[in-house]
């Protein structure tokens, strides 16, 4: 898949370790997206990530969330107000053909309920494998009551 043109002003690319402030200044809302790279200076030396930038400022950001011996999970998170505009797309689309290079496939995971984040998915050539159910111990929250969505 190739890129997606993003709209005027907006680059999309592979993010290096000196955009670890810029993913820093992510929304607390959105911090998730580099827990599991020990945060933004991990994620950002990573090489498994790929943003929109607009000036320095953050708006999507697409990594590898789960990181196997055969597969990489990606995630997605794009700030509310860039949404549907293609930069998740495209930040798919640079980190599913880096994954390929490294010789991987890549993996999507979300809830059956997310629709936005399936069709995020289909549009960047994934296909649907198997639906999951989710199971946790413990008082789920009401507000989190559903599986919580890779937002788009």
């Amino acid at each position: 898949m190739s890129l997606p043109r993003p709209p005027r002003g907006v680059t999309v690319r592979r993010l290096t370790p000196e955009d670890t402030p810029a993913l820093a200044g992510l929304h607390l809302e959105h911090a998730w997206i580099h827990a599991s790279w020990g945060g933004p200076g991990g994620l950002a030396a990573s090489g498994h990530g790929w943003a929109a930038f607009s000036r320095k400022r953050i708006l999507s950001v697409a990594c590898t969330y789960f990181l196997g011996s055969a597969y990489e999970d990606i995630a997605v998170v794009t700030v509310p107000d860039h949404r549907r505009q293609s930069l998740a797309l495209a930040g798919v689309a640079g980190l599913t053909a880096d994954i390929r290079a490294r010789g991987r496939t890549a993996s999507w995971c979300c809830s059956r309920d997310n629709r936005p984040s399936r069709l995020l998915a289909w549009t960047a050539g994934f296909r649907l494998a198997r639906e999951y159910v989710h199971h946790a111990t413990g008082r789920v929250p009401a507000h989190q009551g559903r599986v919580a969505p890779v937002p788009a």
